[in-house]
């Protein structure tokens, strides 16, 4: 009897211990089907240098010494590295939570694309919740200011600034999924665009 009684709770464990994992796996299936209900919005950009200069440095004259060196090296090298925090609003407006596995993203400027790359941080959006994704960005715009010089390259930079004109940023994203081993991006880009500047 002590067999056959130790035989059977074992047999529930087992039961019991099948249940959780095929309750952890449809709440991830779950939260896996539930991104496609999120809504993505371009929240700001921040943190913004270039050539290694913060743009309101550059736009309000308040450059130093070293600021200097670094713009003149960078025009007369034609290396002009753009550098930025591009921040991502995903919103889940449903009451079961979202997962995401990784987000790609093109960037463009002015309706020139300038950088893309890949953000591969996992990330759980919660019921009713909105979480930011940053996203590093780095380009170069030595191309786009070859012909213009520096004046351009500070009217490109006033354009970050509430000083300058407007500028339209665009990010394109496309986030992926993990189903069991298997990594499954969306089959389109989301496009999202915020003016920066003055309108």
């Amino acid at each position: 009897m002590k067999k056959i009684s130790i035989a059977i709770v074992m047999a529930g464990c087992i039961l019991l211990s099948s249940c959780d994992v095929l309750t952890q796996v449809a709440n991830q299936f779950a939260s896996v089907a539930n991104l496609s209900n999120c809504q993505f919005d371009l929240k700001n950009v921040s943190n913004v240098s270039v050539a290694g200069v913060n743009v309101k440095n550059l736009t309000q004259g308040k450059l130093s010494a070293t600021d200097v060196v670094k713009l003149v090296a960078a025009y007369q090298t034609k290396k002009v590295p753009l550098a930025m925090d591009v921040n991502v609003d995903i919103t889940n407006p449903t009451t079961t939570q979202a997962a995401m596995t990784a987000l790609d993203w093109i960037l463009a400027i002015d309706g020139t694309d300038l950088a893309n790359g890949v953000n591969n941080r996992s990330y759980t959006i919660k019921p009713s919740a909105t979480t930011t994704v940053p996203l590093g960005v780095n380009a170069e715009l030595a191309d786009l200011f070859s012909q213009k010089g520096l004046d351009a390259l500070k009217n490109f930079a006033s354009s970050f600034t509430n000083e300058g004109v407007s500028s339209k940023v665009g990010i394109r994203v496309k986030p992926s999924i993990s189903v069991g081993t298997t990594q499954v991006p969306f089959p389109n880009y989301i496009k999202l665009e915020k003016k920066t500047g003055k309108s």
